[in-house]
């Protein structure tokens, strides 16, 4: 990833360079269960409708900053990655003058024939079988945790909740920074 970074410099000497992380993670109305407290000799009760119906939080990471970027989605497949690849640019700024750097795992729609990358960002592949790498998946359990232990209607609540909570998170770089700045990615 270093030597990414120095190419991205070497190429565009008067652009702005910036590294994000980049993952997808599934989340359905079939619940996320944790432990809970309970007396002694009493079972926790918990409500559990087995139904498969899932959509996708897209999450951008900037551990440096703590900036995050989330989009709602109801599949991973190469055209959703293209649009939340230009969402993202869009976003950020990503062109001319800013050059990101986005580090995401080697998934089939990652690296698709049909992935449009637009101006300004730069794919950075982890090694394959390393998601201990990878800043975003520690996203997970904060976003994960207005979910734990409870049961949705239907998509349509359980994607306000999630909303919800990327909003929330968003205002709190601090916390996400605790989560994705790895004591090595502070040399990039």
């Amino acid at each position: 990833m270093p030597q990414g970074v120095e190419q991205l410099r070497q190429a565009y000497p008067h652009a702005e360079i910036a590294v994000w992380a980049f993952d997808e993670h599934r989340l359905g109305l079939k619940p996320i269960l944790r432990k809970v407290w309970a007396k002694r000799g009493q079972r926790p009760i918990a409500v559990v409708h087995h139904r498969y119906q899932w959509l996708y939080l897209y999450a951008f990471v900037c551990p440096g900053s703590g900036q995050t970027e989330w989009l709602i989605l109801p599949s991973v497949n190469v055209p959703w990655f293209n649009q939340a690849l230009q969402v993202f640019a869009d976003a950020v700024g990503a062109g001319a003058n800013k050059q990101v750097l986005l580090v995401l795992d080697r998934a089939g729609w990652h690296r698709a024939e049909h992935v449009v990358v637009p101006e300004g960002i730069h794919l950075e592949f982890l090694p394959p079988y390393s998601p201990e790498l990878q800043p975003a998946e520690h996203l997970w359990q904060l976003s994960d945790e207005p979910l734990v232990n409870r049961t949705f209607e239907d998509l349509d609540s359980l994607e306000e909740a999630l909303a919800t909570r990327c909003l929330t998170l968003s205002a709190m770089p601090e916390v996400i920074r605790q989560h994705t700045l790895f004591h090595w990615w502070k040399e990039l």
